[in-house]
């Protein structure tokens, strides 16, 4: 596509998305492959569960069966005594700091006085078996005193303090305009957003190993090392320079690779035997250990004119943040600066709250905080329309943001917000073509085609939903990452501690190597902490800071190789252009290749990439919050059948604001995994609790959407207005459509079955209709 600011058209988008076609050899706006691809689809990636050291033992944590309980004893003795057990560790035997935390320390590596949720560590084993390490976790004997849960958010302002700080993390209180301001329509909603797991395929594995030094090097899939040595280090009561993380075998990530639960026990276990320990998660220790989406608790009311136009959004947000604080703050922060979505308030009233409770530990998922708001202002926005009986696409386009329009939280919005145009492209789009109903087609009805369903109950809806997302971290966090790049005998190398999770960094930063220097052999060295931090993979923020950091590092590298070469010639660098691995001048005089300047030479230079500070929310939910912002419109097709409740997803058509399309097959493959990552929230996944325990925590008890529930996603628009502050002017790809996808729907079941849909995933009975009178 074209470098300039440009718009691509369905038929243009679905070019440059084409996966199948012959990839351009290297460079920016190229489909170059992933550099572990091939491994992985032939199953001979080496993934975090796959290591292997010698002398190797095994680890296994025992976990609490109870929500709520005070430890009145912990007998370890018949599990050390246990044959092949070489070590137990307990709340006692952590050397440093008991508690942990990314914000707030308030985490027990292992509880000791109290157990605050179901599945909180309780002590660890190292075995040399994995069966005896699981036995002897088993064999340990804790005397709980049961406590009653507090499992109702709404309920935990007035209950006993769960824990020494209290059971409010935080509250936002936002005040934009006048509270006396009002609307000729007003339109009322209370609404529930539930539990969402992360569900990685791969569960949490790691290898510890025991240095001579005294240290220890933790071997995980970590995606923010510096932040998790630096946590384990504390508890460990070493220096940082004493823990080394190595990041290895990712398998992907939407956030549930940021909890160090897991490391911390494994680094303890080691140091105590002086032998390799290694930890692979079953699948109920992956659900029971890890961070959810927090469940929320939603109530809006709006206010408009005659025309459709918003006066006034008054809302309260009530996140359930579990057990502990984790990433609850900032989601607050995202969830009530977005409470009004993507439109034009004059008037903003929103109350936010995060509260403790004895439920699993919320944390950081794709989206946060934006998910939850997105699902409750676009059912407002549909209630509106059917009150005023106008089309629910003309009443979102009479109040969408623009670029130079104010946030609720008064900050002025300085990059591209071409909402209007996305949701447009998405309207116009054509629909697709409805089922024959008759017995002789066979056609794919709600449920499947073996399912029960008849022709004749099954009602087709069409939806609409936009949405936004921050990008980078917010509220004054030090965004900043270093990369170095150097070229040594015809290839380059790139080494930056930025976690590809899935995001396509690797591939990025080969790009950018390849079309700076013009070298085609581009390799990005392993992760480690022995590296300056690039900080966490969240956000979108590695394309952003570690992309741009590796580009003033090529850059860097570039005027090195070009200055001898503009000297000799009595030229600028800027007169000589890289292509192929040729260097040319502007005039013709000066022809050579990147290998012949260089002269056998390496060359090298680290460059950091820091983005404009922001500030944090100020007592009136105020102030310029966050670095940049992106923004997605998508339209559902739905069938439901009207006396099963089932539906079935048809077709998402999605226009994003991407800023710039730098690798469009990894583009597709992102947006795509956001669309069904949404769906499966809008439909299947709840992580359902019952007074705070886990019900099922295996992927047969919670539903993840499979390739056959996924429905056709059309990406139909791109808008390439670049962002002009962000390198590339590429904007965070994948979250936003996550963040839509579950309105828009929520927005088509309502709309073929004219039922409120408050609750996300959507119930069976909520898609239930009464059919018309024969």
């Amino acid at each position: 596509m074209s470098s300039d600011a440009t718009t691509a058209t369905p038929a243009t988008a679905a070019s440059a998305l084409d996966v199948d076609q012959e990839p351009v050899a290297h460079g920016l706006g190229t489909s170059l492959p992933s550099a572990d691809a091939r491994a992985k689809t032939e199953g001979t990636f080496p993934y975090a569960s796959d290591l292997w050291a010698e002398g190797l033992l095994w680890a296994a944590i025992l976990r609490s069966p109870h929500p709520h309980a005070r430890i009145v004893s912990i007998d370890t003795t018949a599990a050390a005594d246990m044959p092949g057990v070489r070590a137990v560790v307990t709340h006692a035997d952590v050397p440093g700091d008991a508690t942990y935390g990314r914000t707030v320390a308030d985490r027990p590596v292992f509880a000791s006085d109290l157990v605050r949720h179901h599945g909180e560590a309780i002590a660890a084993v190292a075995a040399d078996h994995p069966d005896t390490a699981r036995l002897a976790a088993a064999a340990i004997a804790v005397e709980y005193e049961l406590l009653e849960p507090v499992t109702d958010p709404e309920k935990a302002f007035a209950a006993e303090a769960l824990h020494p700080d209290g059971n409010l993390i935080r509250h936002i209180p936002l005040r934009f305009g006048d509270a006396e301001a009002a609307g000729e329509v007003v339109v009322e909603g209370l609404y529930r957003i539930g539990r969402q797991d992360p569900a990685p395929i791969g569960a949490e594995a790691g290898l510890a190993v025991p240095r001579p030094d005294g240290g220890v090097e933790i071997y995980t899939a970590s995606t923010d090392p510096h932040t998790d040595r630096n946590l384990a280090a504390a508890c460990f009561g070493l220096a940082p320079d004493q823990v080394k993380v190595v990041v290895t075998g990712v398998p992907g990530a939407t956030g549930d690779r940021d909890d160090p639960g897991f490391q911390i026990p494994l680094g303890l276990l080691a140091l105590r035997t002086g032998c390799p320990v290694k930890l692979t998660a079953t699948r109920e220790e992956s659900f029971l250990g890890h961070a959810h989406r927090h469940p929320t608790l939603l109530r809006y009311r709006h206010h408009a004119d005659a025309e459709g136009r918003l006066v006034k959004v008054e809302a309260q947000i009530l996140l359930d943040a579990g057990a502990y604080a984790d990433a609850s703050s900032e989601s607050l922060a995202a969830a009530v600066a977005f409470a009004c979505g993507p439109y034009v308030v004059p008037h903003a009233f929103i109350e936010g709250w995060a509260v403790r409770t004895n439920n699993p530990p919320s944390g950081h998922v794709r989206g946060e905080g934006a998910m939850q708001v997105c699902a409750a202002y676009e059912a407002q926005m549909d209630k509106l329309a059917a009150k005023l009986g106008v089309d629910p696409v003309d009443v979102r386009l009479r109040n969408v943001l623009a670029t130079g329009d104010i946030l609720p939280t008064g900050q002025t919005v300085t990059c591209p917000a071409p909402v209007a145009e996305l949701l447009a492209a998405v309207r116009d789009f054509p629909l697709p073509s409805l089922p024959m109903d008759t017995p002789e087609e066979d056609w794919l009805l709600p449920g499947g085609p073996e399912g029960a369903g008849e022709p004749g109950a099954v009602r087709r809806g069409v939806g609409y939903a936009v949405g936004m997302v921050h990008m980078l971290g917010a509220e004054g966090a030090d965004e900043v990452s270093t990369a170095t790049v150097k070229v040594h005998d015809g290839v380059a190398t790139v080494i930056c501690s930025a976690v590809d999770t899935g995001s396509g960094f690797s591939t990025l930063a080969r790009q950018i190597v390849q079309e700076t220097l013009g070298i085609e052999e581009v390799h990005v060295a392993s992760v480690d902490t022995d590296q300056p931090p690039a900080g966490p993979a969240t956000h979108g923020r590695h394309t952003w800071v570690s992309g741009g950091a590796v580009e003033r590092a090529a850059k860097m590298v570039r005027t090195q190789l070009l200055q001898p070469l503009a000297h000799k010639f009595g030229m600028s660098t800027e007169l000589l252009q890289i292509t192929d691995g040729k260097i040319t001048s502007y005039d013709g005089v000066l022809s050579t290749t990147v290998t012949e300047a260089m002269d056998g030479k390496e060359l090298w230079a680290t460059a950091q990439c820091r983005p404009h500070p922001t500030e944090p929310l100020d007592d009136s939910g105020q102030g310029d919050a966050f670095v940049g912002l992106a923004f997605c419109a998508i339209r559902a097709v739905v069938d439901v059948d009207i006396e099963l409740g089932a539906v079935r997803v048809v077709e998402m058509a999605v226009a994003q604001d991407v800023g710039r399309v730098l690798n469009p097959a990894q583009l597709a493959t992102r947006i795509e995994a956001g669309v069904t990552q949404g769906v499966g929230a809008a439909l299947t996944e709840n992580l359902r609790t019952a007074r705070g325990l886990l019900r099922h925590p295996d992927l047969t008890g919670y539903a993840l959407p499979t390739a056959l529930d996924a429905p056709d996603i059309r990406i139909v628009k791109l808008v390439e207005e670049r962002d002009v502050v962000a390198p590339f002017g590429a904007k965070a790809a994948s979250a936003v459509p996550v963040v839509t996808s579950p309105a828009a729907v929520a927005s088509a079941v309502r709309a073929a079955t004219g039922r409120p849909v408050n609750r996300l995933p959507i119930r069976p009975q909520a898609a239930v209709a009464a059919l018309p009178n024969v």
